[in-house]
């Protein structure tokens, strides 16, 4: 870890800044209206979108989206929004619905259900099993959920190692397999087993971090360009076509994030250059030049795919450059990592001017213009994390200083 004293340089008080922005938002604006209005009292649950004139749009429940509320509440309550008791009744309420409706009696959990909780697609859904783990080890760790948590966690990971373990590494998509397998799934699974580290469950899932950060480093992460790929075959090599030359900028922020915190909880700097290089693409080939925004996609080669900017990305850049910054060399490397994290949370304040408060544009055009679409309740997990980060980043060095 840098000796630097972070709270002196010049980019520092901009940061702190904006946190305290994002911070007020989340806490005055976001959290009463999703604990309005995103939660389904009458079935369970939680809402997938509301509109821009603040209904909500009934549709399918997705066993993701009710995993990422139970993170957002958890974490509200963390960061010490007023309101704590309503945000841990809503992780009980979200942890129900989880539990009792989502998951099978086998242990899988069901991509998607009813309002009133009948499986609607039972097919196993790597995406849905991550944040299913996520949730419930976010729950675990902040003390929510107690040993019916823990078990149904447990029984989760052993039910997807017993059906769905790659022969090589990794996870199968399907069984029988097919193609493509994907780097954003195991993204999220990585995330999901260091939560449960951080829990303190350290059994099974050290192991489990351990092996997919290997397949990012060997696998993933292009050799040539640092850069990480979306797509692969079945023996890990990237799709054919323009199926394995996709690339998406907040997935290189998002996995910058990711081997910052395995590599700190493991005490291995050797993957921070790989960290380094992971956010200096993102930065230097995905950010829109006229808008400042991290855009949805770019090519193996680094040229721009696809210029619009959906929420997520501003998100995931600034947790890249909090990590660059908390691993810079020198003070010049860390004043600039807290620059880019600064203009990217001004980025993602943009998303924010909506008739409505607490809710946000999802998509911002080319030219920056928002696109007209509902709220989707899923995007919140991303820019609460996001705070989170600064928050601690802020307090960190503050208190450090």
């Amino acid at each position: 870890m840098t000796q630097i004293d972070i709270a002196q340089l010049s980019n520092f008080t901009a940061l702190k800044s904006e946190k305290s922005d994002l911070l007020d938002w989340l806490f005055d604006e976001a959290l009463p209206t999703w604990s309005d209005r995103g939660v389904d009292r009458s079935c369970g649950g939680f809402y997938e979108v509301l509109g821009q004139d603040g209904r909500f749009i009934e549709q399918p429940r997705r066993t993701r989206l009710v995993s990422r509320q139970i993170y957002v509440f958890a974490v509200a309550a963390e960061l010490g929004w007023r309101d704590c008791k309503a945000a841990s009744d809503l992780v009980d309420h979200g942890l129900k619905f989880l539990i009792d409706k989502c998951q099978s009696p086998a242990g899988p959990v069901y991509a998607t259900v009813s309002p009133r909780g009948e499986p609607l697609a039972s097919e196993f859904n790597l995406y849905d099993h991550a944040f299913a783990l996520f949730a419930l080890g976010s729950a675990v760790r902040l003390g929510h959920g107690g040993e019916i948590a823990i078990s149904a966690g447990h029984k989760i990971r052993d039910a997807m190692v017993a059906g769905w373990k790659h022969p090589l590494a990794g996870f199968e998509e399907a069984m029988p397999p097919r193609e493509p397998l994907n780097a954003n799934q195991h993204m999220h699974l990585l995330e999901a087993f260091l939560e449960w580290e951080e829990a303190g469950e350290t059994d099974g899932w050290q192991a489990l971090a351990d092996e997919v950060v290997d397949l990012a480093v060997g696998k993933f992460i292009d050799a040539a360009s640092g850069s990480v790929r979306e797509h692969f075959d079945h023996d890990w090599r990237p799709a054919v076509g323009e199926t394995g030359r996709f690339l998406e900028p907040g997935h290189q922020f998002e996995w910058a994030w990711l081997l910052w915190r395995w590599g700190l909880a493991r005490g291995c700097d050797d993957v921070f250059p790989k960290v380094r290089r992971l956010a200096e693409i993102g930065e230097n080939y995905g950010i829109n030049d006229k808008t400042g925004l991290a855009m949805n996609g770019i090519w193996a080669d680094l040229s721009v795919r696809d210029a619009e900017s959906r929420l997520w990305p501003q998100t995931e850049r600034i947790k890249a450059h909090i990590a660059a910054a908390e691993i810079g060399a020198n003070e010049n490397e860390v004043d600039e990592a807290m620059r880019h994290a600064t203009d990217a949370a001004r980025g993602l304040r943009r998303y924010f001017d909506t008739d409505i408060n607490g809710l946000w544009h999802e998509t911002l055009d080319a030219g920056g213009y928002p696109v007209a679409a509902p709220a989707r309740a899923s995007s919140l997990y991303h820019i609460v994390c996001a705070v989170r980060e600064l928050h601690r980043f802020v307090q960190r060095h503050e208190n450090l200083g």
